[in-house]
């Protein structure tokens, strides 16, 4: 089967892989009966607004909904011709809190007050909730919730430990949402973006168990040298922030279904490639790592398929998600902080490493449209990457050093741009090796 353009190709399949993962090709099947009191909707997350869609679309028309759902700026998608809004969606800042996440958590705690066995709550969650769903630990300040979370996001821990703190630091996740819903049933309706798929991590866990403890929390904090107000830290050292356990009889009358998952996108891109006549893997769908060494350990992967025919015959697609992480180096004053997120930085360690091996393409971008906090999904690498940077007196390592991936690859043109997808399985990575 002949390519005549890998990029297109590369591009389709990150589009079908985001289009699986749209929560309503999964939703209807895990929605209950109407109840015979309230129908509540509460939720959060960057899919948030197109789950609030979704549900709307799917509830009967005659049976009454209501409800409050907080999603990013700019990620609520347009609004279906002839689809009354019966669930209020709200934006607010992502990956770092704001006061409107803050009121928005208020509110949402609120309305989970006052209900009844008769009631059912319906949280529609997904991932991004940990930032928009704030509602900090009594004495800890919107601001020193904000700096303890760009600290954290910057210091290399993985998505499980940034969230092990979040909880313990929150009046709202790691299961207390749930609490404050009792006797109410609830059902959590969920898009996994965590390698794992563990319900408890994503956007923290606001209506499951936790099985974490301030002591991890406390661990974390201090390898990566965050320091709390020391008040904070005392309610920590005497376990009185922590969550909800396993095995909590307020849990008794709850259900966790996934709608969408990485595993499900990959597999769509598989298969579409393979109906294009390109052999298709999947690695693994719950990937961690530095993000530039991840794209390294494919770069290995894809020059001995091309060199060699092993482990895999070309012509090829190699695909893997998951969740890396990127350690933000500081920089000597006077040398600008870098621009980019976990992909860019991916493809920018995947093309050092490739080092211009003629037969390999790539492209890695996360299946919410938006790589960090910049205006792009990913980037794109191809053979002759490293020469047209150099061409332009651009050297990958220098980037590398300033964590600056989204000069390189604008520089290029070689950024992918989507714009919010409206959904969130997190990262899309896929490598194509032709003959």
């Amino acid at each position: 089967m002949t390519i005549r353009d890998p990029r297109a190709f590369l591009e389709h399949l990150y589009r079908v892989a985001v289009e699986r993962a749209q929560p309503v090709h999964g939703m209807g099947r895990f929605l209950p009966q109407p109840p015979r009191g309230r129908t509540l909707v509460l939720g959060a997350g960057k899919a948030g607004g197109a789950m609030a869609q979704a549900l709307e679309a799917l509830w009967p028309a005659d049976a009454p909904l209501e409800g409050l759902v907080v999603t990013r700026y700019h990620h609520t998608p347009p609004r279906p011709k002839g689809l009354a809004q019966r669930i209020e969606v709200v934006e607010a800042s992502h990956p770092v809190p704001d006061a409107a996440g803050l009121q928005a958590a208020q509110r949402i705690l609120a309305m989970a007050q006052g209900l009844t066995p008769d009631d059912l709550v319906l949280c529609l969650i997904s991932g991004g909730g940990s930032a928009l769903l704030t509602l900090p630990a009594e004495g800890l300040t919107l601001e020193e919730k904000q700096r303890i979370n760009r600290e954290l996001l910057e210091s290399g821990a993985n998505i499980g430990e940034m969230n092990c703190v979040r909880k313990h630091l929150s009046r709202i996740k790691g299961g207390r949402l749930a609490a404050a819903c009792a006797p109410a049933r609830v059902v959590t309706l969920t898009i996994s973006d965590v390698p794992g798929d563990d319900p408890s991590v994503i956007a923290s866990g606001p209506t499951v168990p936790d099985a974490t403890t301030c002591a991890q929390a406390i661990a974390i904090l201090q390898r990566c040298g965050i320091a709390v107000p020391g008040a904070i830290m005392s309610l920590l050292e005497q376990g009185a922030l922590e969550t909800p356990k396993p095995g909590d009889a307020l849990f008794a009358n709850h259900e966790v279904h996934m709608i969408a998952t990485p595993r499900q996108s990959l597999e769509a891109a598989a298969q579409a490639a393979r109906q294009a006549g390109i052999a298709a893997h999947i690695l693994s769908d719950d990937m961690e790592g530095e993000s530039r060494e991840v794209g390294k350990v494919h770069a290995a992967l894809a020059r001995a398929v091309a060199r060699t025919g092993e482990p895999f015959a070309k012509p090829c697609v190699i695909l893997s998600g998951g969740e890396t992480t990127v350690t933000v180096k500081k920089q000597p004053e006077g040398v600008p902080r870098g621009r980019g997120g976990r992909a860019g930085e991916f493809c920018l360690g995947l093309a050092q490493a490739l080092q211009g091996e003629a037969r390999v393409w790539g492209l890695a971008a996360d299946t919410d449209g938006i790589d960090g906090v910049e205006d792009n999904a990913g980037a794109y690498v191809e053979p002759a990457t490293l020469a047209r940077a150099q061409a332009l007196g651009m050297k990958a390592d220098e980037f590398l050093a300033r964590n600056d991936a989204y000069g390189f690859f604008s520089a290029l043109g070689d950024l992918v741009v989507t714009g919010p997808t409206h959904t969130n399985v997190n990262d899309f990575r896929a490598l194509l090796v032709l003959p």
